[in-house]
């Protein structure tokens, strides 16, 4: 049997396969909380080693995004018990991912107008978010101005880390994925290239990593680290992410101290596909060095490739994300050698059923042409 569709222990929590269903915004989730169909569509694809639910904002401050799942209300918790339920149900694992957008983010999404916050008080350039615009319609907006966090202000948003990791273990999850990638609040302090503090978060390499590491810690110290894992974004560019001296050593350096957190995983992402920045492929070998834990490694995988790095150990899980979306059955058709249904980009955000829990598992899908024919 190919070893990318054997079992596998991460770090306590058993694993049927390796296959991880990669983190998809979806934005069908109307009012913030998950409803009958966002269980649907998860249990649909229980089959994966590991799901990771779609980014789930810690507050409302963290939101960026019409249209996408809190983690910060009971009645939000109470909606994800039932996507936990049902995944559990099914044999399968469900972690969710939690974010804050930071300067992502319009004032249309803000408490009371408030103006988003980062680690500086520049926008994001050339971006947009999702938001009301000036006649109050839903649609892509410029972002708003931020506002710099204060150590108080970065003291609370650990907090409200710490409390959507609770949340979620209340919620029925596995565990949780923090969003360290994608020019989100966390990479906003990582990367030099944005972050130009002078205080104790900004400037040398250690201030850089300061507060992603404390609220790792923070996290892991109220839930168990081995509930932990966290998404970065090595050599990304996406939201205004700009490349810096001493870039491959801060990854790196990231990647040693997170291997003494023990923690459940790291992600990697790569976003070739999505900005043309590929992570360099010296550089995954560097980071699976430095990085003793459980390694992710997604971005545009074919089960061919994902068997290679499986295979190789450059990772340990294979991340999976628009194939899951055509596929709710993508391990069995790996299994079986069946052919992939290919994905719909126009059904990728908002909508209804189309493109979201309507694809059919391939058994179906075969049996409508034979009574078809």
């Amino acid at each position: 049997m190919s070893k990318l569709l054997q079992s596998y222990d991460m770090n306590g929590t058993l694993l049927a396969n390796r296959v991880l269903m990669a983190p998809m915004t979806r934005s069908r989730t109307q009012d913030t909380v998950p409803d009958a169909k966002t269980a649907l569509y998860y249990r649909q694809r229980a089959g994966a080693g590991l799901i990771v639910t779609e980014g789930s904002q810690i507050s409302i401050e963290g939101t960026g995004y019409l249209f996408t799942p809190g983690i910060h209300t009971p009645e939000q918790i109470k909606g994800w018990q039932a996507v936990t339920k049902g995944v559990h149900e099914e044999g399968g694992k469900i972690f969710i991912q939690i974010w804050h957008v930071g300067r992502i983010s319009h004032v249309s999404l803000q408490e009371n107008g408030a103006a988003p916050i980062s680690s500086v008080d520049e926008p994001a350039h050339g971006c947009t978010c999702f938001g009301y615009d000036e006649s109050g319609q839903p649609g892509p907006v410029p972002l708003s101005t931020p506002r710099a966090l204060t150590k108080d202000g970065i003291a609370r948003v650990t907090t409200d880390f710490v409390t959507a990791a609770k949340n979620s273990m209340e919620a029925g999850f596995d565990g949780i994925e923090i969003h360290g990638a994608n020019g989100y609040l966390f990479e906003q302090f990582i990367n030099a290239g944005c972050n130009n503090r002078t205080d104790e978060y900004g400037g040398s390499l250690e201030n850089r990593l300061r507060f992603t590491l404390d609220a790792v810690d923070a996290m892991a110290d109220a839930i168990g680290s081995s509930k932990v894992g966290i998404r970065l974004a090595p050599y990304g560019r996406l939201h205004d992410m700009h490349s810096f001296d001493d870039e491959e050593n801060t990854w790196l350096t990231l990647a040693g101290k997170l291997t003494e957190r023990d923690l459940a995983y790291v992600h990697l992402s790569d976003q070739e596909s999505l900005c043309n920045a590929a992570i360099p492929k010296d550089f995954i070998r560097k980071f699976r060095n430095a990085y003793k834990g459980t390694l992710v490694i997604a971005g545009s995988l074919t089960q061919e490739t994902a068997e290679e790095l499986v295979n190789s150990g450059v990772a340990d899980l294979a991340g999976f994300g628009r194939p899951f979306i055509s596929n709710p059955d993508l391990v069995e058709r790996f299994r079986n050698n069946w052919p992939l249904t290919p994905f719909d980009p126009a059904t990728f955000y908002g909508g209804g059923d189309e493109g979201y829990i309507d694809y059919p598992v391939y058994r179906e899908s075969v049996d409508d042409e034979v009574r078809a024919g």
